[in-house]
């Protein structure tokens, strides 16, 4: 697959698709440099934030901790993504929409903007809010009263409608999903510095060489384990007595034999996201009642804070419970059952309607099951990993390695894809030339 990089080089209409992705992605990363007005950025940055907000800063390439123009970066979007998506499937109107080809798409797509924009305000309100709470974090000459508060929130959500801007450029025109490049740009960006701290603790003494190579191995050993079970499907078998055309084409369609791919890991980071969501509502109380209610501070304080062992069991049992949510909402073996039976289509030795539903359904549960204790793995090792090492200047997060692998994967398919269009394209040309010249 990396010989796609070197071989998409070689043709110049996919150099420039990277290289204008390269350069919107060079744009957002300015954005980076840029504070919003009225914050004070030196003082933000020195604020401990974990889970949620954690998460927030790392796929925001560490603008959440600066407040840059792009703090919110496309976190309102993916929300919105995610919401859009759900209530697809449960309200008979987005239904129908999406059933209508590229009109009702775009449609969809129309709406998921308009929902950002609104889930980005209301963000922005919240931090601007914090912010302004606080006179520590507020820039020297401005009041943090209403106006600034105002500022804040319109900037923000500029910067989260020109972020969109830049994704769906880089989707139409480079090389892509616009959006996933801009989240695994903000993650890798802030590696380099990461690493600069990690090597100079060990030019100091402070930790030892084999801490070091053990916590690179137990990365690429993560590396490679997220490269396995994002590929890893289950491929049912299924056979069409009939042709799915017409009936000129039913003697060729008869007996035609392919699979249904069920992933693994459905649920991708979601599942994730969700449960930092839940477990950074005990902190936002904390902070509330530190003053009326210091009993209550004080335990969620010990006990529900990144890291400890009840807040790592929680978020396990939270990343369980949403990922078989999510999957029950996103698989749907009834729906899938009936579509096969209207197209003609079985399973061999299963009979078509309730049982191929309950056969698939039992199939999607056991890959659910999977899905759940790998993406727990990956939540949890890290935690445990730093602290075993003692290294805490390198954020090592395997969610952001999972955005990383997959993005990676999806945007070399989609190379190989193009690659395969054009040397095609190019043996038809040849042969036809060569049809003119024998002519």
């Amino acid at each position: 697959m990396l010989r796609a990089f070197r071989d998409a080089f070689r043709i110049p209409d996919l150099q420039r698709k990277i290289l204008f992705t390269l350069l919107l992605l060079a744009v957002y990363r300015l954005g980076n440099s840029i504070p919003t007005p009225g914050v004070n950025s030196a003082a933000l940055s020195q604020l401990d934030s974990g889970g949620l907000l954690g998460l927030i800063s790392m796929i925001s390439g560490g603008n959440l901790s600066q407040f840059s123009i792009f703090a919110l970066g496309v976190l309102p979007y993916i929300t919105a993504s995610i919401v859009i998506q759900l209530l697809t499937t449960t309200l008979p109107a987005l239904e129908k929409l999406s059933k209508e080809g590229e009109e009702g798409r775009k449609k969809i797509n129309q709406y998921t903007r308009y929902a950002a924009i609104g889930l980005g305000a209301v963000q922005a309100l919240f931090f601007s809010l914090f912010i302004t709470s606080d006179p520590r974090f507020v820039a020297v000459g401005w009041d943090p009263g209403p106006f600034t508060v105002m500022i804040m929130v319109m900037t923000q959500v500029a910067g989260v409608a020109f972020t969109m801007w830049l994704g769906e450029r880089i989707t139409e025109v480079g090389v892509g999903n616009g959006i996933s490049l801009i989240i695994t740009a903000g993650i890798i960006a802030v590696y380099p510095r990461e690493i600069a701290a990690t090597a100079q603790l060990l030019g100091s003494d402070q930790i030892s060489l084999l801490s070091i190579v053990a916590f690179i191995a137990v990365i690429l050993i993560t590396i490679a384990g997220i490269v396995y079970v994002y590929q890893a499907e289950r491929r049912v078998p299924v056979t069409y007595a009939r042709a799915r055309g017409g009936a000129a084409g039913q003697a060729r369609g008869a007996g035609k034999a392919t699979w249904l791919p069920i992933k693994v890991n459905q649920a991708g980071v979601i599942p994730v996201i969700f449960a930092s969501a839940m477990l950074i509502i005990p902190n936002l109380i904390a902070s509330a009642t530190a003053t009326r209610a210091p009993d209550v501070n004080a335990w969620i304080s010990s006990n529900l804070t990144f890291g400890q062992p009840l807040y790592i069991a929680l978020e396990a049992l939270l990343i369980f419970g949403f990922t078989y949510l999510y999957n029950s909402v996103q698989f749907d073996p009834k729906r899938i059952a009936e579509q096969l039976r209207e197209a003609g289509g079985f399973i061999p030795g299963v009979r078509p309607g309730s049982p191929t539903a309950e056969f698939l359904g039992k199939i999607s549960s056991r890959l659910s099951l999977w899905g759940a204790i790998f993406l727990v793995v990956l939540t949890i090792m890290p935690q445990l990993v730093q602290s075993v090492t003692g290294i805490s200047t390198f954020q090592f997060s395997g969610t952001g390695l999972l955005i990383i692998v997959g993005v990676a994967l999806e945007t070399l398919k989609q190379l190989e894809a193009q690659l395969t269009v054009r040397r095609y394209d190019g043996f038809i040309s040849k042969g036809r030339i060569r049809g003119r010249l024998n002519n």
